[in-house]
């Protein structure tokens, strides 16, 4: 129910039905990659919520500090994850946790975790939904690339 690699068809359907991005590691500094990336994604017309706990505001939106510190009501599209490898296995178990499983979890170009996608297969196989897992990609290029096609 997970994999890394996906037909373009099915990610771009997800990308035009999603409507909210968690950014895991967003930075407040408009030179950092993950700033450069939410900004286009809001540009894109997705809801950003930031979630980090170094910040307490990015843009107008209040920073949270962990997806385990989300509201209940606010349903997450995809997860979109800036941090180091070592990072990343204890913040998908957060993500597979959240009420309603999101429809993927995506580590950023350079962030690699085999555990993880582990952790994201257990818990669709689990909870009966698919959940796809993307690595080492940058969302932003990927949503320009299907974007542009017809």
């Amino acid at each position: 129910m997970s994999c890394c690699l996906m037909e373009d068809g099915i990610l771009k359907n997800i990308l035009r039905d999603a409507k909210t991005i968690a950014i895991v590691g967003l930075s407040d500094k408009p030179d950092r990659p993950s700033y450069v990336v939410a900004a286009y994604l809001e540009e894109a017309g997705y809801e950003v919520v930031p979630i980090n706990p170094m910040i307490t505001r990015w843009k107008d939106k209040m920073s949270y500090a962990s997806l385990s510190a989300l509201p209940s009501e606010v349903m997450i599209d995809i997860v979109d994850i800036f941090r180091k490898n070592e990072d990343v296995p204890a913040i998908v178990r957060d993500a597979v946790s959240l009420s309603d499983l999101p429809k993927i979890i995506w580590l950023q170009e350079g962030v690699e975790s085999d555990d993880a996608g582990k952790i994201v297969e257990n818990a669709a196989m689990q909870k009966g939904k698919p959940v796809f897992f993307v690595q080492n990609k940058c969302l932003k290029k990927e949503h320009i690339r299907i974007s542009s096609q017809s």
